[in-house]
C-alpha cells in the first residue's frame, strides 16, 4: 500500500549500512534487500570508510555512535567518494545539535531509532521537496528527556556531578533519574 506509492531506487540500488548492533543490522539488512536495494553492511567506522572508499555505494545508513568512533567520519569519507549518494544518518541519542551537524556534513536526513525500514527507505528515497510524514510511533516525552539525560551523562564521563551542573538540576534529583529505569 505505501510501499506502491514510493520512488523508484533508480539504476544503482547498492546500499551501506553501518550499525554496531549486529541483530539489528541483520534485520535492517534483509528488510533493505526485500525493497530491492542491493546491501552491503559493515559493523564499524573503519569497516564503513573502507567500503565508503573501495565501493561507493548511492545510498547509506550510519548510526551515529559507533564502538570505534562517530558515525559522521563514513559519511565524510562518502561526500568525498560519491557527492550524490543519499545518507541517512540513524541514533538512539536524538538530539537537535547532532541532527544539524549531520545535515551540515552532508547527510540527507536524520532519524531517532527505533526507525523502521519503511521510515529509513522513505527518507533515502525522498525528493526534498515533501515533508515525511509524522512517524507512527514516536517516543514520549518521557523517553526523550531520559535519552538526553543519558547522552549528557555519557558525555561528562558518567560523573553525576559535572552532569548536574550542566543539566542545571540537584545531583540527587539527577542520582535518582539515573537509578530508574528507561521509560517506554
Amino acid at each position: 500500500m505505501a510501499e506502491a506509492a514510493q520512488p523508484e531506487i533508480g539504476p544503482d540500488p547498492s546500499l551501506l549500512l553501518v550499525d554496531d548492533d549486529e541483530p539489528f543490522l541483520r534485520r535492517l539488512a534483509k528488510a533493505m534487500e526485500k525493497r530491492g536495494f542491493a546491501v552491503e553492511t559493515a559493523g564499524s567506522v573503519a569497516e564503513g570508510r573502507a567500503i565508503a572508499t573501495a565501493r561507493p555505494p548511492a545510498f547509506a545508513v550510519v548510526d551515529l555512535r559507533l564502538e570505534d568512533g562517530n558515525g559522521l567520519d563514513v559519511v565524510e569519507v562518502l561526500r568525498e567518494t560519491r557527492p550524490d549518494s543519499r545518507v541517512v544518518v540513524l541514533t538512539g541519542y536524538g538530539a537537535i545539535a547532532t541532527a544539524v551537524a549531520a545535515v551540515k556534513i552532508g547527510a540527507t536526513d536524520y532519524l531517532s531509532k527505533p526507525a523502521d525500514a519503511t521510515d529509513i527507505t522513505n527518507a533515502l528515497l525522498s525528493n526534498g521537496e515533501a515533508l515525511p510524514p509524522p512517524p507512527e510511533n514516536p517516543m514520549s516525552a518521557d523517553r526523550v528527556r531520559w535519552e538526553h539525560i543519558q547522552r549528557v551523562y555519557e558525555l561528562c564521563d558518567r560523573n553525576v556531578s559535572e552532569t548536574a551542573r550542566r543539566l542545571n538540576m540537584h545531583r540527587r534529583t539527577l542520582q535518582r533519574i539515573l537509578a530508574k529505569r528507561s521509560p517506554k
